[in-house]
Parts: structure tokens; sequence; C-alpha cells
């Protein structure tokens, strides 16, 4: 059997020799690696500049580097769905693990390097805050110096709770040019829940959404996007109105399905149907599009899209043409979406959700099907409590 991506398919032993490179120094009984002198990178990011071995399934390609600030502290919010929440962080930051694959941390200028020189697929830097006092001082330098020394375009997933206005403008100053905030949640009372006081976070929403129309206003229409994950709890129908909220204020949505972090307070909550999932994807895309609207679309009573307010013959077209599947986020310079983040929502194989590249005939005819699978396509709620 041909192994097109090193990860899942290898054992304990191998995988922590993989993640290994000239840059790693064990964690424990060192010198801190911190921000903004260290950063860390991805599986895919740390695979495709060359300091891991690996291949990816189906020779995905990464277009996007993805950077994470890094703290001995780790950081001080406790979402319960995130494998870095503040009561496992010292746990969470020497496992390495968040958004299902291995972080490992690696000094900021050997990134650079590397990042100027990678392949041509390469289209654009991501940098990504987390809850931190240092992180607003922190991103941008580390934007800054990417900006300037790689002359590829940066985007910046920021942390709301700790920025104000003023620090959007610095960003964009710092040479950012997108502004990603990850609301995550379709609902206040699901964002509440899982981010908010429940669970000892310091995190609101109305401040994130607050901090994305401030992103819009400062870096441009179109120039700022939301995170939602599906799978959290909500209805389909919530989900399509936080899309559809996003959009009327001028931004777009970057998608992600659920994915069980283990050591997270939801590490045994289920993923989405992939059925639902599909039909979110392909609301999203005709939502951010602006090829339908949320009042033309139709729900059954269950909150699950019946009906996509498209002729049938046109939402055919669109489902075969597979672009509703694929994997959404920052587009490069070429306009095609950069941040691809191959397997981030899913173990390689069969069960591809965001699909890094278009999907080929097979997987079509495949998600048509899924497509309209309405088993299980219900929402569940969970009783999440803040555990010490």
């Amino acid at each position: 059997m041909r192994c097109n991506c090193l990860w899942p398919w290898v054992s304990l032993e191998e995988e922590k020799s993989l993640l290994m490179s000239r840059s790693e120094i064990p964690l424990v009984g060192t010198a801190k690696r911190e921000s903004p002198e260290h950063v860390r990178l991805s599986l895919a990011a740390a695979m495709t500049l060359g300091f891991t071995k690996g291949w990816f399934y189906r020779n995905a390609k990464l277009r996007c580097i993805n950077l994470l600030l890094t703290y001995d502290r780790g950081c001080a919010a406790n979402c319960a769905f995130c494998g870095l929440a503040a009561e496992k962080s010292e746990q969470a930051v020497a496992r390495g693990k968040f958004i299902r694959v291995p972080w490992q941390t690696f000094p900021l200028d050997e990134v650079i390097a590397a990042t100027s020189d990678a392949p041509a697929n390469v289209g654009r830097v991501c940098v990504s805050m987390i809850t931190h006092p240092h992180a607003k001082r922190d991103v941008l330098a580390v934007c800054r110096r990417v900006a300037r020394d790689t002359g590829k375009p940066v985007s910046l997933l920021i942390a709301p709770s700790v920025l104000t206005k003023d620090d959007l403008w610095a960003m964009k100053d710092a040479g950012a040019d997108r502004i990603g905030v990850a609301i995550d949640a379709a609902t206040s009372e699901i964002f509440d829940r899982l981010r908010g006081k429940p669970v000892g976070g310091p995190h609101r929403w109305d401040t994130y959404w607050r901090t994305f129309q401030q992103s819009l206003e400062i870096f441009g229409e179109g120039m700022a996007g939301v995170h939602l994950i599906c799978g959290l709890g909500e209805t389909e129908q919530e989900l399509a109105g936080a899309i559809w909220r996003a959009r009327t204020m001028g931004g777009t949505t970057h998608l992600f399905s659920f994915f069980p972090e283990k050591g997270s307070a939801m590490e045994h909550h289920p993923q989405p149907p992939v059925g639902t999932y599909r039909r979110i994807q392909l609301a999203r895309w005709l939502i951010d599009r602006d090829r339908t609207r949320i009042e033309a679309m139709q729900f059954d009573g269950l909150g699950r899209i019946k009906h996509f307010g498209l002729p049938d013959a046109d939402l055919e077209a669109v489902i075969m043409s597979g672009e509703p599947f694929e994997t959404s986020g920052c587009p490069g310079q070429d306009g095609i979406v950069a941040c691809n983040r191959p397997y981030g929502n899913e173990k390689p194989g069969s069960g591809i959700r965001n699909f890094p590249f278009p999907p080929e005939a097979e997987d079509l005819e495949q998600i048509r099907t899924e497509l309209w699978d309405y088993a299980a396509a219900v929402a569940t709620s969970h009783d999440f409590t803040h555990r010490r």
C-alpha cells in the first residue's frame, strides 16, 4: 500500500523521530523558546519547508505556511474544543498537538529563510496569535519580519480579547493584508458555553464580532474573514445564519469541521455527520459568492437545509464544480485559496472533508451522495464544565 502522508500511519516512536529536525531541542530543562524569536509550525508547514520528512496523501500541496506564536505558559484561554486550553497548557505544549496535528517550535530566523526559498506553490503566510499578554506585541514583530524578508502576503489570525482597534491599525502598518477572527461558534449561547465564563475563559461574543467589524473597516471589504466550526452543537440553520451575518458585514467565512482533540473537554464529542458538513460547505460557498441569500434558503423543523435558494440546474453545476468542498481560507496572490490546510479536519484517507485540491470525479460522486444524506444530522448539545 502506498503511503503519501506519514500521518497517522506510523508508530508513536516513528512519529516522534519524524517530528525532530535540526532545530529541535527537547522542551524540558532548556532555555525558553518563545515568540517572537521562536514560532511553532504545523506538521504540513514543517514538511513543506524541509524541517521534517514526509509525504502528503494524494500528493496534496500546502499553499500557506501557518505559524503559531508560542509561550511557555501557553494560552490564557480555556476553550472546550481546543488542545491549547489553559488548564492543561503545560501538557498541551509538551505534547505539541493543536488542530489535530503536531506543531513543533523553530527559530523564526530559520523559518523565514526556509519560507523565502519555499516551493512555488506556497503563496501566503499566516501568523496566529494566542491569548497571552505579549501576543499583540510579538505578532507585530513576527509579521513585520515575515512580510519584509519573504515578500509573501501575510494574514494574521488574531486574539480579540487582548486587542484594541489601534492594534489592528498597527497590524496593517506591520505588513498584514488580511485578518482572520476565529469566532468558531455559530451562536452566542454556544460561544459563551464553550469559550466564556462557564469554562473559565476570557472570550466574549460581542467582542469578537466587534473586532471583526473593525477589521473590515481598517483592512477593507473582503479582507477579513471569520472562522466557524461545524459541529459544536448548532443547527445547520444557525450556522448558515452566522455565515450570512459575516457576509452582510462585508467579510467571508473560513469553515472547519469539528475534530475531537484528545485531552480537551470535548474529546468525546462526535464529529458532525458528513451530510451536515457538505450542506454547510455548499451554503457557505453560495453565500460568500452572493449566489443565494439566507431568506431564499429553506430549512426543515430540525434546522436542516432542504433548499439552497438556487434553481436545480444551477445548483447541480455548482456541486459538480467541486469548488464548495475545497478548503476555504485566505487566497494567495493568484486569487486561489492559499490556506488549504491539508488534512487538518480529518485523518488522511477516504473521508476527506475539506479537499486541499480540486475533487476528482470519484470524489464528486461520493460528495453528491453525502450531500443529501440526512441520517443523524440533528444538532446535539453537551454540558461542558470547567475541570480543575
